[in-house]
């Protein structure tokens, strides 16, 4: 997985943005709040429930707790070892978490 594919990835979400942000990091948001974050230490970062928390981390999983955001139930996954359909889906699965957040205003605004 390449940081151009999860770019495309994103960005075919609805609402989402990307800025350039923490060192060179792309950082994907929806009504300005964080959904996802690619190149930090070599992964890509994202929401998941507690559940897909637990599994994602868990002794042989893909990923690990995402530095600083483990607490809010992130995990990063490193980018070489990602299939593309499982990062199509962590990231729409964050990018829904995530906007599911939003006021209903900022959804309304949004089209979400």
């Amino acid at each position: 997985m390449t940081r151009q594919e999860v770019e495309a990835i994103a960005l075919g979400l609805p609402a989402a943005t990307r800025v350039v942000q923490w060192g060179g990091a792309d950082v994907y948001k929806v009504g300005g709040k964080v959904f996802a974050i690619c190149g930090l230490a070599g992964g890509l970062s994202f929401k998941v429930t507690e559940i897909g928390f637990m599994v994602l981390t868990d002794e042989g999983g893909p990923g690990r707790q995402a530095p600083y955001l483990a607490k809010g139930s992130w995990v990063i996954v490193d980018l070489d070892d990602a299939e593309a359909g499982e990062v199509a889906g962590w990231i729409a699965t964050s990018h829904d978490l995530i906007a599911a957040k939003l006021t209903r205003k900022a959804r309304a605004e949004l089209g979400l």
